[in-house]
């Protein structure tokens, strides 16, 4: 079996070592080492990448007992490994911050942790409780934020059943030999086997970014160290921009904000009403160009409206029970028509758009009192209505 280096000192960057076996399976081609300080994925924390030599090491998994290293290139002999150590110690702020964050909610309010997940710029813990107030979260956080700036040391001992059962074990472990325990005295004792740093003071600052519902448990999304450092940045950033657009003081923001979005929503309503009281205006305007059909009144007319502003106007047009209304709008190489008739016209305006459709290689429906289509303009827009007219007079 590979020796664990990342076992017997976390902060191992660089080593040497042999390869004992190649082989390929479906994540590709690897190596298993003699001895390695690559962690592979497992129980929350993803692996560790690095190097072997001048190949990359993309991925680390343990299966069937070995630990694989999936490479860039092939390797044979003897390899000099070195690890991506600002992804690992970043692994160790996370997993011994959720380490942290989990005894807080446990020794304050008695809200055990069911699940951890440690992603690439953030970690969640889902607890098993189906609601979270403000108040416990910000308790939990500052509890947990304590112990980081007490700098207590963070010990790993492997022990068996017997010797773990008389800790505070704030989880019982799966197995029962070789128990690996890591323990912050007189607050947490749980069997882990992630890498973590020596002491909480190392961890960083934790800071609890979100929480909602999750399949019956409430999900925790929180970050820790230079993760917190670099949040706090991007969004320290965000706010002196904020700040500098609305000439404003960092208090006064939220106010400020509050203030333009409901005079935008003033705006916008008051722009809605004006473009319903033109449409309605143009509506009017082309009932007057109305000619005498033998079927009813016809109004057909080309527009630069879009094709939902055509229908709103060919519902206005139909409240004339004797309208026929057809309505042609084109853009660029696009265009889009409308047909429609008031309740005492017979014709069938379905069967209208579809005789004209194939001339535009297009697409539409309706029924018989309302069809749209559109396609290609591979005819002008004077020429389609034309068709439309010469159908709905034959």
């Amino acid at each position: 079996m590979t020796e664990r280096l990342y076992y017997q000192d976390p902060y191992i960057q660089h080593f040497t070592s042999q390869i004992l076996k190649q082989g390929a399976d479906e994540n590709g081609a690897y190596v298993v080492l003699q001895e390695t300080a690559f962690y592979p994925t497992g129980g929350g924390q993803p692996c560790d990448i690095g190097t072997l030599n001048h190949a990359q090491v993309t991925r680390v998994e343990e299966i069937e007992g070995e630990i694989r290293h999936y490479t860039s290139e092939a390797l044979s002999g003897t390899v000099t490994g070195q690890i991506d150590w600002s992804r690992r110690f970043d692994h160790m702020q996370q997993h011994a911050g959720q380490h942290i964050l989990s005894a807080a909610f446990a020794e304050k309010f008695g809200i055990p942790t069911i699940s951890f997940h440690l992603g690439r710029d953030s970690s969640t813990i889902d607890l098993q409780i189906e609601e979270l107030s403000q108040e416990t979260v910000l308790a939990a956080e500052e509890l947990a934020n304590e112990i980081v700036f007490n700098n207590i040391p963070i010990e790993v001992r492997w022990m068996n059943e017997e010797e773990a059962n008389t800790l505070p074990l704030r989880k019982k472990p799966k197995v029962t030999e070789n128990i690996r325990i890591v323990m912050i005295k007189n607050f947490d004792y749980s069997g882990c086997g992630g890498t973590h740093p020596n002491r909480t003071g190392e961890v960083g600052a934790i800071k609890i970014v979100d929480w909602q519902r999750h399949k019956g448990h409430v999900r925790l999304t929180f970050l820790c160290g230079w993760r917190s450092i670099r949040t706090l940045q991007e969004k320290q950033t965000i706010v002196k921009d904020v700040v500098r657009l609305l000439n404003s003081k960092e208090r006064d923001v939220a106010s400020k904000l509050a203030n333009l979005i409901e005079t935008q929503k003033e705006l916008e309503k008051s722009l809605r009403e004006s473009h319903e009281q033109l449409l309605a205006h143009e509506a009017n305007t082309l009932s007057r160009t109305a000619r005498i059909h033998p079927n009813g009144k016809l109004i057909a007319a080309i527009s630069h409206h879009s094709i939902s502003d055509l229908a709103k106007m060919s519902a206005m047009l139909t409240q004339d029970s004797e309208a026929i209304v057809l309505l042609v709008t084109q853009t660029d190489d696009k265009i889009q028509c409308i047909c429609a008739c008031g309740q005492s016209i017979e014709q069938n305006m379905n069967e209208v758009l579809k005789s004209v459709l194939p001339l535009i290689n297009g697409k539409g429906g309706g029924n018989a009192k309302s069809a749209r289509g559109g396609g290609e303009a591979s005819i002008s827009a004077e020429d389609l209505l034309e068709q439309l007219i010469i159908k709905v007079s034959s």
